[in-house]
C-alpha cells in the first residue's frame, strides 16, 4: 500500500495533570519540601509550585494523516510549544510521509538552533516526534516497541520515585528514590536532617531494597561530595542529578569521590545526543537518565542510547509512562525503568499521566508483562473528559 501523509498537525494544552505531572492539587508530596535550585531564597524553599515549577502546563501535540488516522504524543512545553508548533513546526511535518520521521526531526531541530537546542523548544520537538512514531504505529498497526526492533525482554521490572520507599518496597518495586529534602543553603543541619531520613528508610526497608536520593539539580560539588560520603553507612545505591546539569565537570569530578559501589547518575534535564555525548566522554556518570519527552523524542533517544552503549553505561529513562516502557523494553542497556508514583501521598499505584491518557498500563507488583504494550502506537488514548484548548491554529 502507499505510504500516507501528514495532512495536518494541532497542539493543544491543558492543566491538571497529564505530562505536566507537576501541575497538581494541594497536599501532593511531589510539591512538598524538596530541594531545588531555588532552595537558596527561603521564600522559594516549602514549596515548588511556589517559584512557578507548574506554570507550563501539558502540550498535546495532534498529526493526522491523509487517511484520518490520527498520532498524539504530550510533553510539558504548554502555550509556549503549542505556538513553536503551530507557526514554526507545522511547516516541516506536514506533506510529508508518515515514515519521514528522520528528516522532519532534523528540520525541525536545524530550524530552531537559533532560539532551540535545549529546553522548552526541545520538549516541543520531542511531543511531535513521539505524535509522528504514535501514528506510524498506528498506520503500521504495530507497537512502537515493534517498529524499535521488538523486545529483548519478557516483562520490565520497575523502581519507584515518590516520598514512600517502604510503601513501595510493600508493593513489589526493585528500589525506591525519595526526594532530598534540605540543600546546602541550611547547613550542616540540613544535611544531618537528610542523612537521618535515609537512615530511618533504611531501617523500615532492610539490607536488600535499593535507596536513591533525587536531588534535582540542587546541590553544590562540596555538599554532594558530603552527602554521599554520608549515605555510605545506610547503603545509598545512587545520587541522582546532584548538580545544574551543565556542570560536566562536577559531575567528573563527583563521580571520582563518591565512595566505592555508589553510583552516579543524571541527564534528566540534559538534551539531544551532543549534551548526553557531554556526560558519556567526560566521565560524569554510571547511569544517564534522559527523558524521552524532553531529550529529543524517540528519534533522538534511540541516538542517545547508541552512544551510551558504547560507552558501558547504562541508559534507564526518566520516569515518562507509555513513551518511555516501549524503548526501555528493546534495549539490552535498560535493565529495569522508573515508576512516578503519582497518589498524593505515593501510598497507590495510579497511572503516571492521570486523568489524560486512558489505557496506560502500570506494573502490577512492581513488573509489567512485555505483551502489556502491545496495542498499536503508544497503545494510549486522550482522555476525551480532558478541557483542551487550541490557544494558535496556522
Amino acid at each position: 500500500m502507499s505510504m500516507p501523509t501528514i495532512k495536518q498537525i494541532r497542539a493543544y494544552t491543558v492543566r491538571g495533570g497529564g505530562a505536566d505531572y507537576h501541575d497538581q492539587g494541594e497536599g501532593h508530596w511531589i510539591d512538598s519540601q524538596i530541594s531545588t535550585p531555588m532552595s537558596k531564597y527561603p521564600d522559594y524553599r516549602m514549596t515548588r509550585r511556589s517559584f512557578g515549577l507548574n506554570v507550563l502546563g501539558t502540550l498535546v501535540v495532534e498529526v493526522e494523516a491523509s487517511d484520518g488516522t490520527v498520532g498524539f504524543g504530550v510533553t510539558t512545553a504548554g502555550e509556549i510549544g503549542a505556538f513553536i508548533v503551530e507557526k514554526h513546526l507545522a511547516r516541516f511535518v506536514e506533506g510529508q510521509r508518515v515514515t519521514d520521521i528522520e528528516k522532519i526531526w532534523d528540520q525541525m531541530f536545524h530550524a530552531t538552533l537559533f532560539y532551540g537546542r535545549k529546553g522548552v523548544v526541545l520538549n516541543t520537538i520531542s511531543g511531535v516526534d513521539l505524535a509522528l512514531w504514535d501514528l506510524l504505529g498506528k498506520i503500521r498497526d504495530e507497537p512502537v516497541h515493534a517498529l524499535l526492533g521488538g523486545p529483548v525482554r519478557d516483562e520490565l521490572q520497575f523502581y519507584a520515585t515518590g516520598a514512600r520507599p517502604d510503601l513501595a518496597q510493600k508493593m513489589g518495586f526493585i528500589g525506591g528514590k525519595m526526594p532530598l529534602k534540605h540543600g546546602p543553603a541550611e547547613g550542616d543541619a540540613g544535611l544531618e536532617k537528610n542523612l537521618a531520613q535515609l537512615a530511618d528508610m533504611r531501617e523500615r526497608v532492610g539490607d536488600d531494597f535499593w535507596l536513591m536520593f533525587d536531588c534535582w539539580m540542587s546541590l553544590d560539588l562540596d555538599y554532594a561530595t558530603r552527602l554521599a560520603q554520608g549515605a555510605k553507612a545506610h547503603g545509598l545505591k545512587w545520587i541522582e542529578e546532584a548538580l545544574p546539569p551543565d556542570d560536566y565537570w562536577g559531575y567528573a569530578a563527583l563521580k571520582k569521590s563518591v565512595p566505592a559501589g555508589m553510583l552516579v547518575t543524571t541527564g534528566e534535564h540534559e538534551a539531544t545526543r551532543w549534551g548526553f555525548r557531554m556526560l558519556l566522554e567526560m566521565g560524569c556518570c554510571d547511569i544517564i537518565q534522559p527523558d524521552v519527552g524532553w531529550c529529543g523524542g524517540v528519534t533522538e533517544l534511540v541516538k542517545i542510547s547508541a552512544l551510551a552503549d558504547a560507552h558501558n553505561t547504562l541508559v534507564v529513562p526518566h520516569g515518562s509512562s507509555v513513551y518511555s516502557y516501549h524503548f526501555v523494553v528493546t534495549r539490552t542497556n535498560s535493565p529495569f525503568a522508573e515508576f512516578l508514583m503519582m497518589a498524593p501521598q505515593a501510598d497507590e499505584v495510579v497511572p503516571m499521566f492521570n486523568p489524560l491518557l486512558l489505557d496506560e498500563p502500570v506494573p502490577e507488583n512492581g513488573r509489567m508483562r512485555a505483551s502489556k504494550l502491545d496495542a498499536p502506537g503508544f497503545g494510549v488514548r486522550l482522555n476525551p473528559d480532558s478541557t483542551l484548548a487550541r490557544p494558535y491554529t496556522h
